[in-house]
């Protein structure tokens, strides 16, 4: 490829790889929202929903714009991520080397956001699924007291498959970023 086509893959890896956590912490805040605070999923879409897709782009293209502004995308291993492209100096002694293309300080600073965005969404989504877990557990030890035939087979069957699908979903998250 040449420069362009770098800039535009590294603006497709920047914006989808944001998009796609600030997603994910979406996701995890309706499912929190409707399990454990009760909302109806027409409550959710009136009154977050659109903010939230409006909130999540703007931040995603935010995140993919400014790498290419200050021409940060460049080749490494294979892929192109805002990294600094160094060459040896014409002007300076020999060995020393010179920023060819890209921006130090935008590299330095998109390397602190997307970790930092990273960890918020892993402790985010992580925490939300063990909330709902531990609510639906909780409202199952509740309801078990009514149960007057106490079979013991059908003991916490809901919260098991609830847990099961809880822990597919956030592994997934896990997966795809480490």
């Amino acid at each position: 490829g040449n420069t362009a086509s770098c800039s535009a893959q590294g603006f497709f890896w920047a914006f989808g790889g944001a998009g796609e956590l600030f997603y994910q912490m979406a996701i995890s805040l309706n499912i929190l929202l409707l399990i454990v605070f009760g909302w109806k999923q027409e409550t959710f879409r009136k009154k977050v929903e659109k903010p939230l897709h409006i909130i999540i782009i703007a931040l995603a293209l935010t995140m993919a714009v400014i790498p290419l502004a200050f021409q940060t995308y460049n080749p490494h291993c294979g892929n192109c991520y805002p990294e600094v492209m160094y060459d040896a100096c014409t002007n300076k002694k020999e060995g020393n080397l010179c920023i060819v293309r890209g921006n130090e300080t935008v590299n330095y600073m998109f390397s602190i956001i997307n970790g930092a965005l990273f960890y918020i969404a892993l402790i985010f989504c992580t925490v939300a699924m063990l909330w709902v877990y531990l609510h639906v557990r909780k409202q199952e030890v509740k309801m078990q007291r009514y149960n007057f035939r106490q079979h013991n087979a059908e003991n916490h069957k809901e919260s098991k498959r609830i847990r099961k699908v809880l822990f597919l979903y956030t592994l997934s998250l896990y997966f795809t970023y480490t």
